[in-house]
This record gives C-alpha cells, structure tokens and sequence, in this order.
C-alpha cells in the first residue's frame, strides 16, 4: 500500500454523536412528525444538506431557510466545546510510515477546525485534505475518493482507507480502494461490523490501536 486514508468523523475524531444530538434536537422543532431514530438513521456518514433533504421528503413539514447552514454551525459550535481525538489515534497515526491523506463529507471548514481543536493537526502534518465541496456528488458516490487518488498520483488500488459508515465504505470501496472498517467511536449501533463488511470492507476493527498491524497485514497481501 502507498497512502493511507482517514476519513475524519467518526473515525479520526469522536464527532458523530455530537453531531447526531444536535441534529436530532434541531429537527425536533422544525419537522416534529419524524422519530428520533428515522433522523439517526439517515445521519451517517451523509452531507448535512442530503440528510435534510431526504427527511424533509419523510415529514409534512417544510425546513427553514438556511436550514444546512443553521445545522452545520450549530454543531460546530458545540465541537469547538466537545469535541475529542478517536482513543488511541494519535498513537496509531505516529506508528504508521505511510503518506497519509484525509477524504470528508463534511465541509472543508469544520474538518479544519476538528483536526485543530483535537491536536490532530500537529500528527497529520501537512496531509492534504478531501471534502464533499469538490465534487458534485459526495459519499456514497466514489467520487471524492477517485478525485483524491488522482489529485495524489497514486492507483486507487494502492491506497488502504478508513471508514465508519457504510456510505463511506461503499465509496471508497467502488473507487477501487481497500477499506478498513472502523467501529470504535462513541455513537456506533450493534451489528455495525456486519454492515460495513456488507458494505465492501477488508476487514473491521474496534480500536485504534489494531490498525498499524492490520496496515502491515495489507501492505503484505497487496
């Protein structure tokens, strides 16, 4: 394998539950005939403005104006307060000699801002970074990841990706990439290993500091 790739929610920093509460509470007041767990469902690994439009589609009720804009900086104002590094990330990144690469849904500015409210800046370097904003059709679609692998000049098929979610599985995994599915962050549901494997991944780990053997195993069996 030649760069490693980290997706950044969920995987490099515990945001998702964050993430997850403050869609719920926000969606609560404006579409208030959708259960909690219809949002939570949708929520995954999405952009902000597919889960809106998808629910919006569910419920009787119309969003407000800006509704994707009043989500995002809703939630990154409470990451800027909450937000933690993944356990053992830090570590698992300083073991690794590889190029590294992180490939987001989210918008460029709140993976900035998590990489440096968490430290996480300072262990990546000067990684280049991947969000929805640059293609036009984000995570499931294996764009982001095919526009990241031509941007760094290497086969889609040498590069070892770290997903949680299976829309970013199925991704990475239609771009032609082997992924690691990752199931250690604080919201993850039961049977979320089967999912992911479902969805494309090489095989599935529950802490951090699994993965530098797991990249050895892969860079072996490439």
């Amino acid at each position: 394998m030649e760069t490693l790739i980290f997706d950044c929610d969920g995987v490099l920093v515990d945001s998702e539950a964050i993430a997850e509460a403050t869609l719920v509470e926000l969606l609560g007041e404006w579409l208030p005939d959708l259960a909690a767990d219809t949002v939570l469902s949708q929520a995954l690994g999405m952009t902000t403005a597919h889960i809106l439009a998808h629910l919006e589609g569910l419920s009787s009720h119309r969003l407000p104006a800006q509704a994707t804009e009043r989500v995002d900086e809703t939630i990154e104002a409470r990451l800027a307060r909450e937000l933690l590094a993944m356990p053992g990330v830090a570590a698992a990144i300083a073991a690794i000699d590889l190029p590294r690469a992180v490939v987001s849904n989210s918008r460029r500015q709140r993976v900035l801002a998590s990489l440096a409210n968490t430290g996480l800046d300072t262990v990546l370097g000067e990684v280049p970074i991947f969000t929805a904003e640059q293609v036009a059709r984000p995570k499931p679609d294996p764009a982001l990841y095919r526009l990241a692998a031509k941007t760094l000049g290497v086969s889609p098929a040498r590069c070892l990706v770290v997903e949680d979610s299976v829309s970013g599985v199925t991704a990475a995994h239609a771009a032609g990439m082997r992924v690691i599915g990752f199931t250690g962050a604080s919201h993850v549901q039961p049977g979320q290993a089967e999912r992911l494997v479902a969805a494309g991944a090489w095989r599935v780990i529950a802490q951090m500091q699994d993965l530098p053997a797991l990249v050895g195993t892969a860079g072996r069996s490439a």
